[in-house]
């Protein structure tokens, strides 16, 4: 996937509060550096429809600003509260959708692929996935908030699962 200029992947935490994003740039297959890593806040007290139009101008401008060649979203896993999961299915919805708008690739990853793909250990914590986080982008803190690290681990995630895409993709279609 991943050629020899260098390419951007997004990475997004979905949420409605706090939506985590982060830009990583990957040249060849092995350097890997953060442009960018934040998070996207609304105000519980506005109305859903303008958070949801706060978050999409956002994740416009991101797609814009950054023109990433895959954006990867955590894919919405069981959440025991109904209110949490509609509102980050909304969320993740607006990111899809932004992207694909664009013809830009899209993947999802559920959080215990995440957590391996970066731990090692689909049960970790966030401090873990923090510290691993840190390790792998060379960073001299822990990346905060911890939704911020998460869309970096879900960007990592990405990096290290497509090239093993790839080649199976490859092989499906006969080529070696």
């Amino acid at each position: 996937m991943f050629a020899q200029r260098p390419c951007n992947v997004l990475g997004i935490d979905p949420g409605l509060t706090r939506c985590g994003y982060a830009v990583l740039q990957v040249e060849g297959n092995t350097e890997v550096s953060m442009m960018a890593l934040g998070v996207l806040r609304t105000k519980p007290e506005q109305e859903l429809a303008h958070r949801l139009a706060e978050i999409a101008f956002e994740i416009d401008s991101l797609l814009d600003d950054y023109q990433p060649s895959v954006v990867a979203v955590e894919r919405i896993f069981f959440q025991s509260n109904v209110r949490t999961a509609m509102s980050v299915g909304q969320v993740s919805g607006l990111v899809l959708s932004a992207a694909a708008r664009r013809g830009v690739e899209v993947v999802q990853y559920s959080p215990n692929q995440v957590k391996l793909a970066i731990t090692g250990w689909g049960g970790a914590d966030k401090a873990q996935v923090q510290k691993m986080v840190m390790q792998r982008l060379k960073l001299n803190s822990l990346p905060k908030p911890a939704d911020a690290a998460d869309a970096a681990a879900i960007a990592l995630c990405h990096i290290a699962s497509s090239p093993m895409a790839t080649k199976v993709a490859e092989l499906a279609r006969g080529k070696k």
